[in-house]
């Protein structure tokens, strides 16, 4: 067992490499030769008080509803988009095609 004993400073400092610089846990462990449980228990006791880490986490929490609302968005476009060219495939001829052609027919009987 490390009977270490770190400062404040040090602490708080290895906090900030995770929670501000995103660093992860087990990284920010090796590198400073310190137990990967003790960073994960420094992280909670201090990292949550910071305004920036929970802004962080705000931020990623607003990031997967936007990316969440995006698939769904892209799918109903997708889907759409399907729907639209199948129902003008099935149309031989387009509707303003149609529409002056009547018109044509119409004129050309009237003058006979």
């Amino acid at each position: 067992m490390n009977n270490k004993t770190y400062t404040e400073e040090f602490r708080l400092e290895a906090v900030k490499q995770v929670t501000e610089r995103g660093y992860s846990q087990a990284d920010v462990a090796r590198r400073l030769g310190v137990d990967k449980q003790t960073i994960h228990v420094w992280v909670k006791r201090y990292g949550s008080q910071t305004d920036d880490y929970q802004k962080q986490l705000q931020e990623k929490e607003e990031i997967r509803q936007l990316k969440a609302e995006l698939k769904r968005v892209t799918e109903e476009r997708d889907i759409l988009k399907e729907a639209v060219v199948d129902s003008t495939s099935q149309r031989n001829t387009p509707f303003h095609h149609l529409f002056w052609r009547s018109k044509f027919q119409y004129f050309s009987w009237s003058f006979i």
